[in-house]
């Protein structure tokens, strides 16, 4: 891989993902929602969750562990609620359709939930959270995940990462967007920090006999992840509690598999011998911002928060307090910064998995051998486009290009 830096269009990206479950028999409809996901994950800054997921998701399907078809169904409903059936397929597929039915019920009920079982990975919570917002609507999304981490008090891994996203709308201010693990981090950050041969930070891992470590391979030696907060002496027992929330109300409320039951959601690790739910479990909500006040009020309240916590005295004067959503979020912005690392790891994990699930005669397996369809020098982009982003604003341009380079993106 050539060291130079570079940018990629973000659509290509789409199209080449796209082009890669299409050939292996999915609906171009679902394929294109499933390329949307992953790549909006690398444009948030998100790469755990981003391309390098194509590689898991084609070693399910090959082990015929995921329903590359799938047509999620309601199973139950009411006004205001429903229970889906992912129909084992990827979560994107019915965490879209599960989140457009939340929004459609909120319209007449004010306020909706739907949950989900049968299904499996559907990348970052806050693409469905994000969905609600355009409709004047609170959105919420929660997924549960494989087992990697550890109870307080525990040396077994019970429940998983399980995110919660919140999306709140507002009138001239950023959207407001929290979006996170309820660990203090991620299984695919752990990895990532892995292949880059750096440490995790203290207090975030245990190994197999419930020691702590800053070993980020310890998961793959029955090492765990520890609750938000870490140990007990530091509250790690209240992350325990929001870890458990989010297992109960997309699993246990839905009928899907909850804590160290859930289907693995990579094909190296092998089925359990006994599932009690079905397949993995998502919850979706949304909440109608004029059910309570007219939603140019709410809206308009929340510019006020927002200012209000921007406000704030900070520690570091070059430091200033951020809002959920400032270091992802560039909702608006005529420019994304793109991490230089990140999209050389997941051009290579695309190009291994064209090879190893022969997917050579995909449009970007033909090219593989002519990266510059999808890859462009940044020097010459960077000088012809205008800067956005607010530390290029401030004159920081220097190390942004050092670290990052720029790709287009419309909203």
């Amino acid at each position: 891989m050539n060291s130079d830096k570079f940018i990629i269009n973000y659509n290509d990206l789409k199209i080449a993902i796209t082009d890669i479950f299409t050939t292996i028999g999915m609906d171009k409809n679902d394929a294109e929602l499933v390329a949307d996901v992953l790549v909006e994950a690398e444009l948030r800054g998100i790469p755990s969750h981003g391309l390098v997921r194509v590689k898991d998701y084609l070693g399910l399907w090959q082990k015929n562990r995921l329903n590359i078809n799938a047509k999620p169904k309601i199973i139950r409903e009411s006004l205001a609620t429903a229970l889906v059936d992912g129909d084992n397929g990827l979560g994107m597929i019915s965490g879209d359709f599960a989140m457009n039915l939340a929004i459609s019920k909120a319209q007449n009920a004010g306020c909706s939930v739907v949950v989900v079982n049968n299904s499996n990975h559907f990348g970052i919570a806050g693409y469905y959270a994000i969905k609600a917002v355009k409709h004047d609507m609170i959105g919420i999304a929660m997924t549960n995940a494989n087992p990697t981490v550890a109870p307080t008090f525990a040396k077994q891994a019970m429940l998983g990462t399980n995110p919660i996203a919140f999306a709140m709308p507002t009138q001239n201010e950023p959207i407001f967007l929290a979006d996170f693990a309820t660990v203090p981090i991620a299984r695919g950050k752990v990895e990532l920090l892995e292949k880059q041969g750096k440490t995790v930070p203290e207090g975030m891992l245990q190994n197999a006999d419930g020691m702590p470590t800053t070993d980020p391979s310890i998961l793959r030696k029955k090492g765990m992840i520890l609750p938000l907060g870490g140990d007990y002496e530091h509250a790690g027992y209240k992350g325990y509690c929001l870890t458990a929330i989010v297992d109960i109300l997309t699993a246990v409320l839905s009928g899907a598999n909850f804590g160290n039951f859930v289907p693995p959601q990579v094909s190296y690790l092998p089925e359990k011998d006994y599932y009690p739910g079905k397949g993995l479990g998502h919850f979706f909500a949304a909440i109608k911002l004029d059910a309570f006040r007219p939603a140019n009020e709410v809206k308009e309240y929340m510019d006020l928060w927002i200012k209000t916590m921007r406000a704030a005295t900070p520690i570091d004067p070059n430091q200033p307090v951020l809002i959920p959503n400032d270091p992802e979020g560039y909702y608006g912005k005529s420019l994304v910064l793109y991490s230089i690392d990140s999209i050389s790891d997941a051009r290579i994990n695309i190009y291994k998995a064209i090879e190893k699930y022969n997917l050579g005669n995909t449009k970007i397996g033909k090219e593989v051998d002519e990266p510059a369809k999808y890859v462009t020098k940044a020097a010459s982009a960077i000088s012809a486009v205008p800067y956005t982003h607010t530390d290029l604003q401030n004159g920081d341009q220097g190390r942004w290009q050092e670290r990052y380079v720029l790709g287009p993106i419309v909203y």
